[in-house]
Order: C-alpha cells, then sequence, then structure tokens
C-alpha cells in the first residue's frame, strides 16, 4: 500500500511539473529576428535624409562616443549599407550625419562595383541584414572626368577603374552636351553601379526579389552637401 501511494505521488508531481513547462518553439537566429523587428528601407532612408539636413544646416547631433563604442564592441547591425566614392570631400557617416554602427559604408574610386565590393556589401547583406543599400555618387568626381577625357590611364590599376566606368561615359554621350557631359555621366554611372551590383550578385539579387533589400540611388552635391535621389536613369531624364 505504501510502495503505491509513493508511486502515486511521484507521478502526480511529474505531472504538474510538465504542465507548468512551456511548450517548445522553434529557435530563431538572433540577426534575423532583429532584422523583422528593424526598420524598414522606407524609414532608414528617412533617417538618413533627416541626418543629410541635419549636415547642411550645421546642426550634427551631438553623441557620447565613448558609450557607444563600449556597446559596439559587442557586434553591429547597421542599418543601411552606402557605396560612395572614395573623393575625401565625400564621407557618408558626416553627410548623413551618422556615427558608429549605424552604416556599413563601401568606398571604390568613382563608386564602381568590382569583385572587392560586391563582396562587402554581399557580407552586409547576408550576414547583417540592412535593408537599404544607397549607391551614392558625387559632383565634380575625378574618376568619371578621367573616363570621360578618354585619356590613356597611367598604370593598370588606374585603367581597370575608367573601364568599369566607360559604359557609363558612353550613354551619356548619346544625349549630354559637350559641357554637362562629366555630370550626365556621373549620373549614368550611378545607375551603372546599381545595375552591376544586382546583375552580378547573386545575393543581392536575390535579396532584392525578396523584397528583403531595396536599392536607392543618389547624388551629392559638392557646395550644398544636398544629396539628391535619382529616381531613374540620367538616360531616361532628358
Amino acid at each position: 500500500m505504501i510502495r503505491t501511494l509513493c508511486l502515486s505521488l511521484v507521478l502526480s508531481l511529474a505531472g504538474a511539473a510538465v504542465a507548468q513547462t512551456p511548450a517548445a518553439v522553434p529557435v530563431q537566429h538572433a540577426s534575423h529576428a532583429a532584422s523583422q523587428d528593424g526598420p524598414t528601407a522606407a524609414e532608414v532612408w528617412n533617417s538618413l535624409m533627416a541626418g543629410n539636413q541635419r549636415f547642411v544646416a550645421g546642426k550634427p547631433q551631438a553623441r557620447n562616443l565613448v558609450s557607444l563604442r563600449n556597446k559596439l564592441a559587442s557586434g553591429q547591425s547597421p542599418k543601411a549599407i552606402i557605396l560612395s566614392c572614395s573623393d575625401s570631400r565625400v564621407g557618408p557617416e558626416l553627410v548623413f550625419d551618422q556615427t558608429l554602427g549605424d552604416i556599413f559604408v563601401v568606398r571604390t574610386a568613382g563608386n564602381i562595383a568590382d569583385k572587392v565590393a560586391l563582396g562587402s556589401i554581399e557580407y552586409a547583406v547576408e550576414h547583417l541584414h540592412s535593408p537599404l543599400l544607397v549607391v551614392l555618387g558625387h559632383q565634380k568626381c575625378g574618376a568619371v572626368n578621367a573616363a570621360c577625357s578618354g585619356d590613356k590611364m597611367p598604370s593598370p590599376n588606374l585603367e581597370a577603374i575608367v573601364e568599369k566606368i566607360n559604359p557609363a561615359v558612353i550613354q551619356a554621350k548619346s544625349y549630354a552636351e559637350a559641357d554637362d557631359l562629366v555630370e550626365s555621366a556621373i549620373k549614368e554611372n550611378v545607375h551603372q553601379s546599381a545595375t552591376d551590383l544586382i546583375a552580378n550578385s547573386e545575393i543581392i539579387r536575390d535579396a532584392v526579389k525578396s523584397g528583403k533589400l531595396t536599392v536607392i540611388e543618389a547624388e551629392y552635391e559638392l557646395e550644398s552637401g544636398q544629396v539628391v535621389r535619382l529616381n531613374t536613369p540620367a538616360s531616361h531624364q532628358n
């Protein structure tokens, strides 16, 4: 009798413990969960443009960089990816009034999308899950100007940059006047880089098709400090 009562008590306690245990749920990777709960591409773009307005007005946000640096030591989750020119006058963090950890920046002369740039951007798309990719050109781009000149470059490496920009120059020449060729080619080159990103990267292409990534083309105006969105290729605006 005692043995039977003990067994009944054990079974009763075990049943109560099971009843209090929550049902198992699928485990979701933390970075994926964060990307689903994070801002949309439109919201990120609006925040970048708000930052650009602060930059133009000369009123950047004050930030505690020491505290922020310590916080980011454990990981990053940039809200945007920016492919921009290496020109010293076009620092995306300053232009958009962003700070440590806000944007994943890839810079090349002429904001061209070569294999190294593609791989860098693929990393941010695949592992950091940023929802927005901005291709940022700028006025008076030296790399585009060199391509428009038609001159032979002094090294194979410089020639490789010009060769990537040449299709944009050819497109601009089909409609632009001589005095507007460089500026038109700059806009065409932004579009060419955006096209190359999608055409030459399955990761980026799939992210765009699935709606996980939005690509925006823009140009930085050197004197005003404004970033202007290019809604369509320059060749379709004339």
